[in-house]
């Protein structure tokens, strides 16, 4: 079974393509210390529901997107240690939380194990 790093959060209409280039640099960083797949998706059918949803998880705002991301890995260990790489990848060094085209307090992340798998 893989090993599966999940992440939802909310981004800025106005700040999405800048959003999808930092994707498309740290997806290509992932994959090469290892990672099995590094997907981003922008909602296309998400409503926002009376108690729970996506939008009301990330605290949407009426000007964003939400956007989910996972990235797959063969084990957690090999999670831990890609992770470890990537976090001290000099191509990632330097990014200011002030600066990022997202507000990282409202994104959502955690790992998870497989348990279906088709």
């Amino acid at each position: 079974m893989s090993y599966v790093d999940g992440f939802l959060l909310a981004v800025p209409r106005a700040k999405l393509s800048a959003y999808r280039a930092l994707a498309r640099k740290a997806g290509k960083i992932w994959m090469e210390y290892g990672a099995l797949q590094y997907v981003e998706c922008v909602e296309d059918d998400v409503q926002p529901g009376k108690s729970t949803s996506f939008p009301r998880a990330v605290k949407l705002k009426e000007d964003e997107v939400v956007v989910f991301s996972y990235i797959v890995y063969k084990s957690r260990a090999q999670r831990d240690r890609i992770n470890k790489k990537v976090m001290a990848d000099p191509r990632l060094a330097g990014m200011d939380p002030k600066t990022m085209p997202f507000d990282g307090k409202r994104m959502i992340w955690g790992g998870f194990k497989g348990i279906v798998e088709m």
